[in-house]
């Protein structure tokens, strides 16, 4: 895909929005904000100053210094564990980091912090120094993650650990070629025509968007199921916007398409214009992707009742007819049978007794 160089020269805008929702957050929903008594912010140093998110561009090979800033508001020391780890999209549409525990492939493993560990005395600050460096054979394209203070605490009542983490969301764009591109796969369309109406029913249209790129990026998608040549059409759009993917992650999606007819097969249409944010926020929209499937959309309660139609008009008249016939030998052997009474009984009377 050919796209313009102010395009390729698009950063990670739209992930780093989400940024505040990792700055001075628990990202754990079991976290206690009143456990939590330190705040992280972004080190002010050449890089800039009062930076909501760490955000950089770096061609392979290339090396960085950059630092986090951790805070103790409370009144006791706090003794954090400070690391990187890779980002990705949860099935909710938000922005999240992985675990310590999980291995990183991007941004947590280019991303060192040599200061393990950190205390911060009650009431002051620490600067965690760490460097990003970028492997000279890094594929290009976006990558997100985040550097992370945790601290560790057990929760008695549950008998477990809880881990209390804040961060700072990170993203680096490696350079080289950039080519967004986006996939619509696993389309299959459902119809559930109810009892009542018979003719009419909703349709549900199953399929993923999938971010087959190295750019990330979002999408714009609507629905339409229609009848053989078109007829009947009906759109639908989906209740939510899609999230801003990263490279190699896909968002299913379950559109339910209302008053669809009854018209024996249907064809479900899926069209996404994929959508990528450059520095300025500003908004293009690539080429239209689209994919369709086949489905059937029967009404079963009134083809039942059809078919009864016509198993009686096929084989009623016949049965009829059978039963006619029947009727007729019935009638025809109990004639004879009473005829060959009568003349047994005439032969009786005309034969003198011996």
């Amino acid at each position: 895909m050919n796209i313009s160089p102010r395009l390729l020269a698009a950063t990670l805008a739209p992930l780093l929005a989400a940024a505040a929702a990792l700055v001075g957050v628990p990202s754990m929903a079991s976290a206690a904000t009143d456990d939590v008594t330190w705040t992280v912010r972004t080190a002010s140093n050449s890089l800039g100053a009062d930076r909501t998110n760490f955000s950089y561009t770096l061609n392979p090979g290339a090396h960085l210094d950059d630092a986090i800033v951790v805070a103790n508001r409370g009144t006791e020391p706090v003794e954090l564990d400070v690391y990187a780890a890779d980002g990705y999209t949860t099935s909710t549409g938000t922005l999240d980091l992985r675990l310590a525990a999980e291995a990183p492939v991007g941004v947590g493993k280019w991303i060192v912090v040599p200061q393990h560990h950190v205390s911060v005395p009650a009431g002051q600050t620490v600067e965690v120094p760490f460097t990003v460096d970028i492997p000279s054979d890094a594929t290009p394209g976006d990558y997100a993650g985040g550097v992370v203070t945790s601290l560790t605490v057990a929760d008695q009542t549950a008998n477990v650990n809880v881990d209390r983490r804040l961060g700072i969301r990170t993203g680096i764009r490696v350079g080289g070629d950039l080519a967004p591109a986006l996939s619509v796969d696993g389309v299959s369309v459902d119809w559930d025509g109810g009892l009542v109406p018979l003719l009419f029913g909703d349709a549900t249209v199953h399929y993923s968007l999938h971010n087959t790129g190295n750019v990330s990026l979002s999408a714009d998608d609507t629905d339409a199921v229609a009848g053989i040549f078109g007829w009947g059409e009906v759109q639908a759009a989906p209740g939510e916007a899609a999230p801003v993917l990263l490279p190699g992650e896909s968002w299913q999606r379950d559109v339910r398409v209302p008053a669809v007819a009854a018209m024996g097969l249907v064809w479900a249409s899926v069209t996404a214009i994929p959508t990528v944010t450059d520095a300025s926020g500003s908004t293009t929209d690539l080429d239209t992707v689209t994919a369709s499937a086949m489905g059937w959309a029967v009404p079963w309660p009134i083809l039942v009742v059809v078919l009864l139609v016509v198993v009686g008009a096929v084989f009623g008249p016949r049965w009829l007819r059978t039963r006619r016939r029947r009727r007729q030998e019935a009638e025809d052997a109990r004639v004879a049978e009473a005829v060959a009474r009568t003349l047994a009984e005439k032969e009786d009377v005309a034969t003198p007794a011996g």
